[in-house]
């Protein structure tokens, strides 16, 4: 039997993301905006995932939901230093403000985040990333394949081997690209959009 190049393989395997992500964006009960770096982001993360010969993740409104606001929140009142680090929350938002050290003393500043923003009934896990220019789906991606503490979160490593991701949100603007995973389905009801990001946050505020 002839072997199917790996190139075509690959191309192959994108177009049939790019169909999924068509389904997950809109369908008959409506559908979230997704720019084009945030559409290439998730389509990549799966992509790598699929190559690992793990299963995709599946959109999930809710924490893409959280991860557009916290990209929001780390572009306008995030100030880096030693102390939080991006995971963390300003109070200038509906959510609890919080700073998430390198010391993980405070998980639930992260974890609760998608119970408290967008009633996703369970806790969520995040991979920020930062671009001191602009960030890009393809350099984030890259990024965290490159980091031993992110890469292990995509690709089920690690301390990470036994979970099972069902749910994903993406999030790419500004300086920031943030990834949130989550272990159950999204049974939030799907959200309605209409032009752009603008009609995103009214819908879902």
């Amino acid at each position: 039997m002839k072997r199917i190049p790996m190139k075509i393989t690959i191309k192959v395997l994108i177009f049939v993301l790019s169909f999924i992500v068509g389904l997950h964006l809109s369908n008959g009960q409506g559908h979230i905006c997704l720019n084009e770096q945030e559409q290439t982001l998730f389509k990549e993360i799966n992509a790598y995932r699929v190559a690992h010969k793990l299963k995709p993740i599946v959109l999930s409104h809710a924490l893409t939901k959280v991860a557009k606001e916290h990209v929001k929140d780390l572009n306008t009142n995030y100030e880096r230093n030693q102390q939080c680090n991006p995971h963390s929350w300003s109070n200038k938002g509906e959510w609890k403000g919080c700073c998430y050290t390198n010391t993980h003393k405070n998980p639930h500043c992260m974890w609760d985040k998608p119970r408290e923003i967008a009633g996703y009934d369970s806790e969520g896990y995040e991979i920020v990333y930062w671009h001191s220019h602009e960030a890009t789906a393809q350099e984030a991606l890259e990024g965290w394949k490159r980091s031993s503490s992110h890469n292990p979160v995509i690709i089920n490593k690690s301390i990470w081997r036994k979970v099972n991701w069902k749910a994903i949100g993406i999030a790419v603007e500004g300086n920031y690209a943030s990834v949130w995973f989550g272990q159950i389905m999204d049974q939030t009801p799907q959200l309605q959009c209409e032009q752009g990001d603008e009609a995103y946050s009214k819908h879902t505020r």
